[in-house]
């Protein structure tokens, strides 16, 4: 099961991209959890994390997120503002399994 949740100021905006990451993944046929959270709650949502995905109106946060997900040795990257303005969740799933392929 691959773990993946993103972050944003309220979690509101990336629970529609959330809904299309998992329409793609299930298409795909691969085990997912998916989840949208508020950026708040980064450093109490990082057990058994694979990734963590920042929305872009909350870039400026990831030196903080970074520093925060190293401890976790979880990667952490902020979501391609086209694709997260288009609510591509094929390309943000491949972003995200590809912050992932980097890790191992």
């Amino acid at each position: 099961m691959i773990k993946i949740k993103l972050f944003c100021a309220a979690a509101f905006s990336t629970s529609a991209l959330v809904e299309k990451m998992k329409k793609a993944a299930a298409a795909r046929g691969l085990e997912v959890d998916i989840e949208a959270c508020a950026q708040g709650k980064l450093a109490d949502s990082l057990d058994g994390l694979d990734v963590a995905l920042l929305g872009p109106q909350i870039a400026y946060t990831l030196p903080k997120s970074q520093k925060i997900c190293g401890e976790k040795c979880v990667p952490v990257a902020v979501i391609p503002m086209a694709d997260y303005g288009m609510m591509n969740g094929e390309k943000v799933l491949d972003f995200a399994l590809s912050l992932i392929e980097k890790e191992k």
